[in-house]
């Protein structure tokens, strides 16, 4: 056993609203381990980590670094601690340096100005010696998600972190890259950093962890060494009853063309071409994936068949009927077309507005819930406490500003709203992101329901088991790209779609758009 480096005894912190978020936590992490620290959504991790971190307080309990006791008012006394934090967000300036970016706040000097020369050769020696190879001098904007993701490591280490607290730090990594960003971990545990690994994905976690906390509904349920139990058990502590992993669908039966997205073009503010002549095509009954790392032109593809931005070029047609680059997102939305978006922060959600408001946002209009001149307010508190309780959303009351939830209950009121309507084409774009495997699992089953009650599926998820289990079809985007389509995602592997997603496979786009339209 090593010795111990954390102890948080007894936390407890309870909201301005009454929201109980840990009570009496305890937990523990030895020197050179890495701990995951695993629960449903709103269990209380992020909150007891914000409590670590020194972005929130708590109400009681103590916290020991090598057994002695300490206070952390803020993130910058964590960070003087020896607490570090990678965020799932990246926290980077695009237009800036490596360098430039790790010594934000800690720039060393020559007299009055910067000595660059100097942290230039700092951020080299600690690439090198934690294996990175990451340059100095590149910038930001032109390196990958795992290349950013090593930056952000960089930025806790050179600061002196022997505690790295990491958020989903594969979310958004391909098979190859999440396989790299392990064997780091692993030297930096071997070094005598400890690592809290937070995740909801199971394999991962048996894959990585030494240790796993489990957190149920703001309590603490238990430790465990993670060789001693498997995903099932891990599953059954998290959620309280069995959970099925395995995604089980019958096979699809197409029908008619829901979506027929024909040479989308789209240029970004900076002129470049971020989706090239891409042409796409999804039926009714049928579940498309899109497998890409993050920035291959996926995000503006969603954005220009949703409706959210323009395309520069190309022709989108729902149910048969063209709709005009100029429409408005409401104008596909009665055309069938319905979408749960990435950044449920900007396009999913009123940060300000009650569950019950977000809930009837895309039907508020409705006969059978509008009047005419007011709302019928007793259907509209039947359905909220419906799609409360069939989506597990946790709260006290309908009326809770959807600001006061945990991220993944934010996501399953946005899943709720937009699954919970007649369609003829569902986006789902990251649809189970920070949520935990229980709502993920009803999700899966809803989004399966759906399709086979007729709606076409197009899914983006940076979950590659996700995708694959879940799709009948897939296509595979690399620089703006459609480089790959398989009409039947079961024949394809983890490893071999992870080359395709980096760029190291391509098919013949004349195959491809043959495939696509046969």
């Amino acid at each position: 056993m090593n010795d111990v480096l954390l102890r948080m005894d007894n936390i407890t912190k309870v909201y301005p609203n009454g929201v109980v978020a840990n009570q009496n936590i305890s937990f523990t992490t030895e020197e050179g381990e890495i701990h995951a620290l695993m629960g449903e959504n709103g269990a209380g991790k992020s909150t007891l980590m914000k409590i670590l971190f020194g972005s929130e307080q708590a109400e009681s309990g103590e916290i020991y670094l090598r057994g002695e006791k300490v206070t952390i008012d803020s993130p910058l006394t964590a960070i003087k601690l020896g607490i570090g934090m990678v965020h799932q967000h990246f926290m980077l300036v695009d237009n800036l340096t490596v360098t430039e970016n790790v010594i934000l706040g800690m720039e060393p000097k020559k007299g009055q100005f910067i000595d660059l020369s100097e942290a230039e050769r700092q951020v080299q020696e600690a690439s090198d010696k934690y294996g990175f190879d990451i340059g100095p001098n590149m910038k930001i904007m032109d390196m990958s998600v795992s290349q950013k993701q090593k930056v952000e490591i960089l930025k806790v280490l050179i600061r002196g972190a022997k505690i790295l607290i990491m958020d989903e730090p594969t979310a958004v990594l391909t098979p190859q890259e999440t396989e790299e960003l392990f064997v780091q971990l692993n030297q930096l545990r071997d070094s005598g950093h400890s690592i809290i690994f937070i995740s909801h994905k199971l394999k991962e976690i048996k894959s990585i962890c030494d240790r796993i906390t489990i957190m149920r509904q703001g309590k603490y349920v238990g430790v465990y060494n993670v060789n001693d139990v498997t995903t099932d058990d891990i599953s059954r502590l998290m959620i309280g009853r069995d959970v099925v992993s395995k995604i089980d669908k019958p096979k699809a039966t197409p029908l008619e063309t829901a979506l027929d997205a024909r040479n989308i073009i789209v240029i970004n503010d900076e002129g470049k071409s971020v989706v090239k002549d891409v042409s796409l095509r999804i039926r009714e009954g049928e579940i498309m994936g899109i497998a890409a790392i993050e920035g291959n032109g996926q995000r503006e593809l969603i954005d220009a068949i949703t409706g959210l931005h323009k395309q520069n070029s190309g022709d989108i047609y729902i149910n048969g009927e063209l709709s005009m680059s100029n429409n408005p997102t409401k104008d596909r939305r009665n055309r069938g077309l319905v979408h749960i978006p990435e950044d449920r922060l900007t396009y999913g959600a009123m940060l300000e507005e009650s569950i019950l408001d977000n809930l009837i946002a895309n039907r508020y209009d409705l006969p059978e819930f509008n009047r005419g001149i007011s709302l019928d307010m007793k259907q509209i508190n039947t359905l909220t406490d419906t799609l409360i309780k069939e989506f597990q959303i946790k709260t006290d009351s309908p009326l809770t500003p959807i600001k006061m939830l945990s991220g993944g209950n934010m996501q399953k009121v946005v899943a709720a709203r937009e699954m919970s309507v007649e369609m003829s084409l569902l986006v789902a774009d990251q649809p189970t992101r920070g949520i935990d495997v229980g709502t993920a699992a009803f999700i899966h089953e809803t989004i399966i329901k759906l399709r086979d009650t007729g709606a076409g599926v197009l899914l983006s998820s940076a979950d590659i088991n996700e995708v694959l289990e879940l799709s009948d079809s897939l296509i595979v985007m690399y620089d703006g790209e459609i480089t790959g389509f398989f009409v039947d995602s079961s024949e394809l592997s983890e490893e071999e779609l992870g080359l395709y997603m980096l760029g190291l496979k391509q098919m013949d786009p004349e195959q491809i758009a043959r495939d696509m339209y046969a």
